[in-house]
């Protein structure tokens, strides 16, 4: 069987989709090694709690945690350098896309994989070198990275770069896959390339076998619940949005926001909170992978409120829709594309609001907690589409066949 490196730019706990990706090819018979980094000493051990009793191995390509003073200074030093040659000279350098990417590159060319498949901005500049060598690489369009972020913050991208990066990995990689139908034409129409394949954010099922059936979260049972969770909480997220709509919900809930919660967050939200509604909104820390499912499963609605500010956001599919439907809870979303393709498809397992709309983000909750029938009835059918076709064992064979292809070639 072939050796497989997945290059990732971040903690290993932060990245489920390579995790699925590496669990399918291991489970293959392939030798699979994922590389990534290490920044935060909590993530490096929920990375190693993942890492224990796995068929494939996480391997630090460097570590950035607080003690490492050498590895931090050295890398972030170079970071700088390449951010004011960009901004002043419009000169790219390579760690422009992400820290440690000349590293990252190194440990390719070292590890001499019979296939190596990128994700995230560094690993499309690696692969492009690793094709100039003439190596196999497939690559995993997880976002649309030339067509990312608000403009302020694009103001000081390699934009074109990562352009010219992205059209040369989606015409050479024969391994090449992405996130929703919306967003594989899109690209293809961008770069005048073969349609990548769409392997969506899905979950494997067997992961409710796992469910720890604890009430972990919710404080008042007799009162619906709804959900919403992402890395951080703050702005930018379609919160606004919700905490615009509670005053038009016109029956006691309770609200739960999974995230890491800075200070600055707190001063950005609490003021948002209508008095009535704050002994009733709960803000929770992020849980390790293993646990989340379960503590999504206590409640009743999930909310994923993505604002299409770009296009990336507007054609990929938000990995909660898929965590929502494969915990049992009916879905409300915004109608980015992305989202909709799912939505569309599955109407009775929730529904498509437009975003920026606090009115019909209210009115979708009224509908589903005034009516406790067609609310079991919502969750019902939204577990049914994770069991029949939204699941991960269904995109497994697809994985495999590509990844086939790529080392035969």
């Amino acid at each position: 069987m072939a050796k497989i490196l997945i290059l990732i730019g971040a903690h290993l706990c932060t990245a489920p989709r390579p995790q699925k990706e590496a669990e399918t090819l291991a489970n293959a018979g392939h030798d699979v090694t994922i590389g990534g980094f290490w920044f935060d000493p909590d993530l490096v051990e929920r990375d190693r709690l993942l890492m224990s009793h796995k068929k494939w191995q996480f391997l630090p390509i460097i570590d950035f945690q607080p003690h490492r003073k050498i590895n931090n200074w050295s890398v972030r030093w170079r970071s700088r350098i390449a951010k004011e040659k960009f901004q002043r000279l419009g000169i790219f350098s390579p760690e422009l896309l992400g820290y440690g990417v000349k590293e990252m590159l190194k440990t390719a060319q070292n590890f001499k994989a019979d296939l190596t498949i990128v994700h995230a901005e560094a690993g499309l500049w690696v692969g492009s070198q690793l094709l100039d060598e003439g190596l196999r690489v497939g690559v995993d369009f997880e976002d649309w990275f030339s067509e990312d972020l608000l403009p302020e913050a694009r103001a000081n991208r390699p934009i074109e770069k990562l352009k010219s990066l992205e059209s040369r990995l989606i015409n050479e990689c024969s391994y090449c896959i992405t996130t929703s139908h919306v967003m594989a034409k899109a690209l293809a129409q961008a770069y005048q390339s073969q349609v990548p394949t769409v392997i969506y954010n899905t979950f494997p099922w067997h992961e409710r076998s796992q469910l720890d059936g604890k009430i972990g979260d919710r404080q008042n049972l007799d009162l619906p619940s709804i959900h919403w969770f992402s890395q951080t909480i703050g702005q930018g997220r379609g919160l606004e949005i919700l905490f615009q709509a509670l005053p038009h919900i016109n029956q006691p809930i309770e609200i739960h926001l999974r995230g890491n919660y800075p200070e600055s967050s707190r001063q950005w939200l609490e003021p948002q909170i209508p008095q009535e509604w704050r002994d009733r909104l709960f803000i929770h820390a992020t849980v390790p992978n293993h646990e989340l499912l379960s503590r999504i499963s206590e409640h009743d609605i999930g909310l994923a409120l993505e604002i299409p500010y770009c296009l990336n956001k507007q054609f990929t599919t938000s990995n909660k829709i898929f965590q929502y439907l494969q915990a049992g809870l009916a879905v409300i979303a915004t109608n980015t594309e992305g989202q909709s393709e799912i939505l569309n498809e599955y109407p009775e397992a929730g529904q498509i609001i437009a975003s920026h709309d606090a009115i019909a983000l209210a009115s979708a909750i009224n509908n589903l907690v005034n009516d406790p029938q067609k609310l079991a009835a919502t969750k019902k059918t939204a577990l049914l589409a994770a069991e029949d076709q939204l699941n991960w064992e269904n995109q497994e064979s697809i994985i495999l066949r590509l990844a086939t292809q790529a080392i035969s070639r």
